[in-house]
């Protein structure tokens, strides 16, 4: 079911090209047009600000897009109600369905990577090990907020509406593509409140060695991963 499931996702057009190729391509334009100039006054060159940013934008799709898609469209066929009553749990079918959004995310993210250090030299100053945790944890996180809109949305046409107003400005606005450090005062406050701009702010911290900084966005973190998650359970229906 698994294999099926990520089959699907590496045959959507609309993955492929938001999850894969626009990280990297946004990254290439950056580093290209900006070089290692320092990004204001945040003690990061666009390289490494765009490289951090851009590695949540394969999270972004996946959560805002991918799981509730795929998740609102099986219950609207019907197929969650008819596995419900088949041996083969549906619950089966949304962990295989989540799982392979989380690869999808992983890919994009080491195809970022590989470009970045091994095209552009991009070097981490902070420990790696603490970046991917804290990365998992920002994905864990807005995987919740997806799961939560999938199991709200009764429909596809309200499910389309929904994911469109969270997944554009979250994109846009929280830093994810655009580096915040070049947003006017007011949408950097925007940005540092999204969900995903305390994930993008978290793993800038680790990146540059800030450990002092990471409590508050780690907690905030967690407890949306808590919040949604327990809503998304409560909420969600087969049919």
């Amino acid at each position: 079911m698994y294999k099926v499931e990520q089959r699907l996702f590496f045959r959507t057009p609309d993955v492929i090209i938001f999850n894969l190729a626009m990280p990297l391509v946004t990254l290439i334009l950056i580093t290209i047009i900006t070089g290692n100039k320092d990004a204001a006054d945040s003690g990061l060159t666009f390289l490494q600000s765009s490289y951090v940013a851009l590695s949540t934008v394969g999270i972004c799709c996946s959560a805002f897009m991918s799981i509730p898609i795929s998740i609102v469209e099986y219950r609207s066929q019907g197929v969650l109600r008819r596995m419900y009553c088949s041996p083969c749990s549906p619950v089966r079918l949304l962990a295989c369905d989540t799982v392979a959004s989380g690869v999808m995310a992983i890919v994009s993210t080491l195809i970022l990577t590989f470009a970045a250090v091994v095209i552009f030299g991009y070097r981490m100053a902070g420990n790696v090990i603490l970046y991917m945790g804290v990365w998992f944890l920002t994905m864990i996180s807005m995987f919740s907020i997806g799961l939560m809109v999938a199991s709200l949305c009764r429909s596809t046409k309200s499910m389309n509406v929904v994911t469109s107003l969270i997944y554009f400005p979250m994109l846009l606005f929280s830093g994810a593509t655009i580096p915040a450090e070049v947003f006017p005062r007011g949408l950097r406050a925007i940005a540092d409140v999204m969900p995903l701009g305390v994930g993008i702010n978290l793993l800038k911290y680790v990146s540059m060695g800030c450990y002092d900084k990471i409590m508050i966005p780690v907690i905030t973190l967690l407890i949306i991963a808590v919040i949604c998650g327990t809503v998304s359970i409560k909420t969600f229906r087969w049919e």
